[in-house]
């Protein structure tokens, strides 16, 4: 079971050009920004990353805007070869991982590699994954979890951190996933 006090949310080049190509961009954008708003009414801490924002570009705004700070930028196609990101996550003291992002069979599926390999649980949030094809997004999430990685989905991650059914982070969440 997924414990908001043991979780972090990893969001991976969710940017530019890339991020409105992918398959059915709009629905896992939009179902990104829900997981972000949901773990800022759960108070987990956000890392995002960006792969080489000067050529792909930003972030997309509608994701950017709800989140503080701002992204690590990389070159690795794996987020944990990224030494500011390794830093960062260890600072969070979480090991579980909820990642989204693109692309699926990349990026994604590299850093959900190197997290188990270095004593992280991973769950990818399914509905917030994509690809620039249909068969490459299924690919990442195949070999993400013959390696160990779970599956969720946002609506199913959130209510299970959440445990209660009453409340107003519970109403909030509620709103969120409507």
């Amino acid at each position: 079971m997924l414990k908001k006090d043991e979780v972090v949310l990893v969001l991976i080049d969710i940017q530019g050009k890339l991020a409105e190509i992918v398959e059915n961009s709009e629905h896992v954008i939009q179902n990104i920004v829900k997981a972000v708003k949901g773990a800022n009414v759960l108070e987990l801490p956000i890392l995002w990353l960006e792969q080489y924002p000067k050529g792909l570009g930003s972030t997309v705004p509608e994701i950017a805007n709800e989140i503080d700070g701002q992204p690590i930028e990389k070159i690795t196609f794996s987020a944990y070869d990224t030494e500011e990101f390794r830093v960062k996550l260890a600072a969070t003291g979480r090991k579980k991982v909820l990642l989204a992002g693109i692309e699926s069979h990349i990026c994604v599926y590299q850093t959900a590699a190197h997290l188990l390999a270095n004593g992280y649980e991973v769950e990818v949030l399914v509905d917030c994954v994509s690809s620039r094809t249909g068969e490459n997004r299924q690919l990442g999430i195949d070999k993400m979890v013959q390696l160990g990685a779970r599956l969720s989905s946002i609506e199913m991650a959130l209510f299970e951190m959440q445990q209660i059914a009453k409340g107003d982070i519970f109403k909030a969440i509620s709103a969120i996933v409507k």
